[in-house]
């Protein structure tokens, strides 16, 4: 299915456009996702999610080519590297070289960045031509929502728009790994 005509994924995109956030199935679990570049969008995450600014988020794309303002500058090899692993489950510190606002970098020099298999992250980032915010869609220090009505729980009171679809089978969140050291941050 061609996710991209679904009414409900159209309208998704044109709140994020707008400068909403909205809740959508990932790889392993449901996530919280707005325009990255959106300080008002990306500060009401961080307010659902109690979370501190300094910690930054993770932008996810549909494809590699969405994440190319990020990729100038990094050499072949690294190149490579990241085109071996995406579309996929691993997440990648980039050197965003003030390419990304620091709202979504929080303290770092890099950003975390992934290309997602998941066929309604793919529409989602199609329809608004660029990588969105993802984030597990929970209150810091909770589990993470593994279904619609778990994040329905969590923020069913809150005014975001929910997408159709259920998380991929992943059991766990992607592998975060530095780009520039090889060093796994988080397994």
């Amino acid at each position: 299915m061609d996710w991209r005509w679904h009414p409900r994924i159209q309208q998704c995109a044109l709140r994020i456009l707008r400068g909403d956030v909205i809740a959508y199935p990932t790889e392993a679990v449901w996530g919280l996702g707005c325009d990255p570049f959106n300080q008002h969008a990306v500060e009401k995450i961080l307010r659902l999610k109690q979370r501190h600014v300094d910690k930054g988020l993770i932008l996810v794309a549909g494809e590699i080519e969405q994440l190319s303002f990020l990729l100038d500058g990094i050499n072949s090899e690294q190149r490579a590297q990241l085109e071996q692993s995406w579309p996929g489950h691993i997440t990648w510190l980039i050197p965003h070289k003030n390419r990304v606002p620091d709202f979504v970098s929080g303290q770092f020099d890099s950003v975390a960045v992934r290309v997602s298999t998941h066929p309604i992250i793919q529409s989602l980032c199609k329809l608004v031509d660029g990588p969105i915010v993802s984030t597990s869609a929970n209150p810091q220090g909770l589990p993470p929502a593994r279904s619609q009505m778990a994040a329905r729980r969590y923020f069913g009171k809150e005014n975001l728009y929910f997408s159709p679809g259920n998380v991929g089978k992943n059991a766990s969140p992607s592998v975060i790994k530095d780009l520039l050291t090889g060093r796994i941050i988080r397994a």
